[in-house]
């Protein structure tokens, strides 16, 4: 059977990475990856596929920038002669990027049976680009594969049969399992010039949050608060410094002692940063897994999370606004060690892929 792989945004790799590896022990797949180039930073996108050892992707299709609906057409357009091309007996996606749900239009419309990995995530919030994504998505698959019960639920809710949905683990945790160890063998703590449990991490991105001056300034504010007692490594994404700049906050930035700011890392420096950090703050969805399986602290500024399981069983908290002092208030609590115990979600255990392997050759090959 030949299947096409779907990657265009950086998470997209970490899941797409331990799927391909899987595929390629098997006899009975031929495996291929797409690359659309939504992420078209070479900090955003090269690194990873070379740290995950990724092979040059089969298709390029170099989308770019561009509104939603400009790189949804674009990826469509290309995909499809990708399609006429290949002639796949599956195509893959995962996640909830514009290039997931571009790609399984495609695909649905050509007749061509859909698997999406990471399906039945839900937010409940529509405002989210990425929830409609998650829905429409989910609606035309033929196979869904959950990371953890509340997807379960929400197929159910939402009438797929449940011949169509498997529980099958999460192959963003593949990744971390398989490059954990490498990734603690780098000296990014040296670089930065701290020690483990010195600093606080923190990433912020998404639009609800840095897309007014009132929201990064919160944010710079948040960042002032915390340095207090630790150091704080901000990667920031082009989005968050280039609104720094657009909304006259660089001298806000600028006078916060103990910021370390940084430009975004490559999978392995950041994995090491997360595992070594005395908490994350963060609006990142896949992060806020991640922080579940290495057992550290995580705080979302978001108010719902369409990884419920990070809260339930994990160490993740959500934070519904960016009010400095509540923020405040709940990072000393951490910071002294008054925050909750998480435990590890059933099947997160390095083997999402092999099982997702197992699955496609049972039902397809």
């Amino acid at each position: 059977m030949k299947i096409v792989n779907i990657v265009g945004a950086r998470p997209n790799f970490m899941k797409v990475a331990p799927l391909h590896r899987a595929f390629q022990k098997r006899s009975e797949i031929d495996s291929k990856i797409v690359h659309t180039g939504q992420h078209y930073d070479a900090k955003m996108s090269d690194v990873f596929f070379n740290q995950l050892e990724l092979p040059q992707p089969h298709y390029f299709l170099g989308i770019g920038g561009g509104t939603h609906a400009q790189q949804t057409a674009k990826i469509m357009l290309e995909f499809e002669k990708v399609m006429e091309a290949e002639q796949p007996d599956l195509v893959l996606v995962v996640g909830d990027v514009t290039s997931t749900i571009a790609c399984a239009l495609v695909a649905s419309k050509m007749h061509v049976p859909i698997a999406h990995v990471e399906a039945g995530l839900r937010s409940g919030d529509r405002r989210m680009p990425e929830e409609i994504n998650r829905i429409l998505t989910d609606s035309i698959s033929d196979l869904l594969f959950v990371t953890e019960q509340a997807g379960i639920d929400n197929l159910k809710r939402e009438g797929v049969p449940d011949e169509k949905v498997f529980m099958v683990g999460n192959c963003m945790i593949d990744s971390l399992v398989h490059y954990r160890q490498k990734a603690q063998q780098l000296r990014v703590l040296a670089d930065f010039g701290v020690a483990k449990g010195e600093y606080v991490l923190m990433t912020m991105h998404r639009p609800a949050n840095v897309d007014t001056a009132e929201g990064l300034s919160s944010i710079l504010q948040i960042v002032a608060d915390t340095v207090k007692y630790k150091k704080v490594i901000f990667p920031i994404h082009p989005r968050t410094r280039s609104n720094i700049q657009k909304f006259g906050l660089n001298a806000q930035l600028e006078s916060i002692e103990g910021i370390l700011l940084t430009e975004p890392q490559g999978y392995l420096e950041f994995l090491h940063l997360m595992e070594n950090s005395a908490l994350v703050v963060t609006d990142s969805g896949g992060i806020q897994e991640e922080t579940t399986y290495l057992q550290v602290p995580c705080l979302t500024f978001r108010d719902s999370t369409e990884r419920p399981v990070t809260v339930e069983l994990g160490t993740n908290q959500l934070l519904a606004d960016l009010n400095p002092a509540t923020v405040h208030e709940k990072v000393v609590e951490i910071l002294e060690g008054r925050t909750k115990q998480g435990i590890i979600p059933p099947l997160w255990d390095g083997n999402a892929a092999a099982r997702i392997a197992d699955i496609l050759v049972q039902k397809f090959a």
